[in-house]
């Protein structure tokens, strides 16, 4: 019974990550066929249904699987205990996997290349940092919102990401998978092969300090007093 509930928590999080990325990759092409040159309404287009897609995957697999779709949101429930190391490294595997076949059935859909390797430059401190802040505030929401109002997280997850395209020279990718992912597309949302090891260690940083800012912020004594 426990491999049954380990394979449907794996298959939610599989199917998810397709779902994400073929979001990600897709809207970002169709965006840029359709923006005409404008980079500004390009990105918009790349937004809004990364940030609804988001709530609608956590909605929907938020009770089977938890719905991370993100190895570090992963990697920090894991440090919690709240996830076994095991299940962790195994819902990384799947979220790596589903995130590359989602660019590959974008890639179809829309009769691109079907194997890229993306050249779009995303380098430099400017960028690194980015990734940190977003990765920050999006494991921040997360645990914080987990905390005060459970049933939020699928909404309060869609509207940091919508907002975070925006507001992070990055465009917040926020996500390993996702970063590993992105390479193999030379696409509108792509990113240079040769630069996605610093957003990796950036989002990691990122993730684990707000695990740090939670576990300080909402202890016990904060309980109490409340």
């Amino acid at each position: 019974m426990g491999s049954t509930n380990l394979a449907r928590r794996l298959t939610s999080e599989f199917v998810g990550t397709i779902l994400l990325l073929t979001t990600v990759i897709g809207s970002g092409i169709m965006a840029e066929q359709l923006a005409g040159g404008n980079v500004a309404i390009a990105l918009l287009g790349n937004t809004i249904p990364t940030g609804a897609i988001l709530v609608v995957l956590i909605t929907m697999l938020g009770p089977i699987s938890g719905a991370h779709f993100n190895p570090a949101v992963t990697a920090v429930f894991a440090m919690k205990r709240t996830l076994p190391l095991f299940d962790s490294v195994l819902y990384i595997v799947v979220q790596i996997i589903g995130g590359l076949i989602g660019v590959w059935i974008a890639h179809l859909m829309f009769e691109e290349p079907f194997f890229q390797l993306s050249a779009k430059m995303r380098a430099g401190p400017g960028q690194w940092l980015a990734e940190w802040v977003a990765t920050f505030g999006l494991i921040f929401t997360i645990l914080a919102t987990l905390r005060v109002k459970e049933d939020a997280v699928a909404m309060a997850v869609g509207l940091y990401i919508t907002a975070a395209y925006w507001f992070t020279a990055s465009t917040s990718f926020a996500n390993p998978a996702v970063t590993i992912a992105r390479t193999l597309s030379d696409t509108f949302a792509g990113i240079r092969p040769v630069d996605a090891p610093s957003f990796i260690i950036a989002q990691f940083v990122g993730a684990f300090c707000a695990l740090g800012l939670c576990a300080w912020l909402f202890t016990e004594e904060v309980e109490e007093h409340l």
